[in-house]
């Protein structure tokens, strides 16, 4: 990587000049993407390993997602909920037949599909379980991370997230992530659900044991207790299967996707559930403006249809297992966590030196927990692009 030039320059100061300071991203000021490539100002070329988080699981500008959005916003590309739409119900058939449910709720981020969950799990828990009216907790799990809103902070256990923002909503307890006694000795008769990403991401790409997921959906069942996964970051193929939970055979009560649900084109997110559950919402009850627009709508099917197509999961089991394999021959290497293309590096050092470093070597990848450097480049990443990923690594490390 050059030394960032004049216009660069600019553009950086004026972000921190006028925007508020809540990132601390790496100096890099892209300006276009295509593929598994991004190009800054200057028109520098770098292999993105960052993927947007998971949003650009099918490749940056993908054609086929692009064709898609430009062909409906000729059309029409909001009209609210107040009228019905012509590519909503195409849209959900398909978002539900790919998921195996029987009905979503559309909305645009992650973190509004995660309280739509928090919502429907509480409602369910009154109506339903017969909770006493205010009584209902939903068990997290250390080092989480399901967004930035009031109640996804509340839900967490970092002190960063949480610390000036109270008072915090309550029906929250906390379990050690991993282990099964921890779990089965949270859950009380208040217990509406478990909130879980099967892999947490941002906590470092922390992989559960073999068996932990399978053993939580049978604490649930045998407790009349809901399992919600949270699947933005790990699902839709990132992690060698269409969803994590799939690679123990786990199908969640109430499933939360996003990110690669828009391909990375526009914000799309759901919130997917048996007819039984999802009809407990009553119109009015919840919802959003730009929820189910028919652009998101157009976008999400076209998103879909490329992830099943050109065999998005399968690829990503391919290529993650040749990575890891790899990577663990590297130096200075703690260890390599992940499954598929989402990768979890322990250093002994600050992985944010090491990014710092592999920018200047023309890579994009993000760290996270000081030393996890996280690995996710696009699914649509070919074996050359790996090889010379590795080769940096290696010259960095």
């Amino acid at each position: 990587m050059q030394t960032a030039t004049h216009q660069a320059q600019q553009l950086i100061q004026l972000e921190e000049k006028y925007g508020a300071h809540n990132y601390d991203p790496l100096n890099v000021v892209i300006e276009r993407a295509e593929g598994v490539w991004l190009y800054d100002v200057d028109g520098n070329r770098y292999l993105d390993c960052i993927s947007a988080y998971s949003a650009v699981n099918q490749g940056h500008a993908h054609p086929r997602i692009v064709a898609a959005l430009e062909e409906q916003a000729e059309k029409v590309s909001l009209v609210s909920r107040a009228v019905r739409n012509a590519r909503l119900g195409g849209y959900l058939e398909k978002l539900t037949r790919l998921c195996g449910y029987d009905m979503a709720l559309p909305t645009n981020t992650g973190v509004e599909a995660v309280e739509t969950a928090i919502k429907l799990a509480r409602r369910w828990a009154y109506d339903v379980k017969g909770i006493a009216e205010d009584a209902a907790e939903i068990i997290v799990f250390e080092n989480n991370f399901h967004g930035r809103t009031i109640a996804a902070i509340s839900a967490s256990s970092e002190p960063k997230y949480r610390r000036g923002f109270g008072p915090l909503t309550p029906g929250f307890s906390l379990a050690r992530y991993g282990d099964i006694a921890a779990l089965q000795s949270a859950i009380t008769p208040n217990t509406a659900a478990i909130l879980i990403e099967p892999i947490q991401g941002e906590g470092g790409v922390l992989v559960p044991p073999d068996g932990y997921l399978s053993g939580a959906r049978e604490l649930c069942s045998r407790n009349n207790v809901l399992f919600i996964a949270d699947e933005i970051q790990t699902g839709l193929g990132r992690t060698g299967d269409l969803f994590a939970c799939d690679y123990e055979d786990v199908k969640p009560d109430i499933l939360i996707i996003g990110k690669a649900l828009g391909g990375g084109i526009y914000p799309v997110s759901a919130t997917l559930a048996s007819r039984d559950l999802m009809l407990l919402f009553r119109p009015g009850e919840h919802g959003s403006t730009f929820g189910g627009n028919p652009l998101a709508c157009a976008v999400g099917e076209a998103a879909i249809d490329v992830i099943v197509e050109e065999q998005l999961p399968q690829r990503s089991r391919e290529s993650g297992a040749f990575l890891r394999d790899q990577l663990r021959k590297l130096p200075n290497i703690k260890e390599v966590r992940g499954r598929g293309l989402l990768i979890g590096l322990e250093l002994d050092g600050s992985a944010r030196t090491v990014a710092e470093a592999l920018l200047a070597k023309s890579i994009v990848a993000k760290d996270t927990h000081r030393h996890v450097l996280r690995i996710a480049p696009p699914l649509i990443i070919e074996q050359p692009q790996l090889e010379s990923l590795v080769t940096a690594l290696k010259e960095v490390l």
